[in-house]
């Protein structure tokens, strides 16, 4: 048994040598999605981490292994819809983008992994109808 723990605590230690790379880069704010003030508020405590340059990294996204996972989704979070480069994406990917948010943001996001340790990005029902609401009304 101690055996086993030794071994446990000698992987972990060796995994903190395997570091990745934590990024928020650099973007025009002119590019960023333009909302009313409580959407956006809405946006940046429920939606920026994993989907905006803007991401705020948590002492725990530095311990591998959690920190693989974190910058993985994060990075898979950005390829899905950045809003720090809204305006860079065609009308079509917008309007695609916005779509997919409008789905999404009914059952799947954020996701319960991530609300777990993010509480308050746990969105009320009432404030989803009312980002979906905006959607439907969005002009690009």
């Amino acid at each position: 048994m101690k055996y086993t723990i030794y071994v446990m605590l000698a992987l972990l230690g060796l995994a903190q040598l395997l570091q990745v790379e934590y990024s928020n880069p650099k973007s025009d704010k002119n590019l960023e999605i333009q909302t009313p003030k409580e959407i956006k508020t809405i946006l940046k405590r429920a939606c920026y981490d994993c989907h905006s340059n803007e991401t705020v990294w948590p002492w725990y996204s530095k311990i591998a292994p959690l920190s693989w996972s974190i910058v993985d989704h994060v990075e898979d979070g950005r390829a899905w819809v950045n809003y720090s480069i809204w305006y860079s994406y065609t009308k079509e990917e917008q309007s695609k983008k916005l779509k997919e948010t409008f789905r999404a943001i009914y059952a799947a996001m954020p996701p319960s992994s991530y609300i777990r340790f993010h509480d308050a990005a746990n969105l009320t029902k009432e404030e989803r109808k009312f980002v979906r609401d905006w959607i439907k009304n969005f002009q690009q």
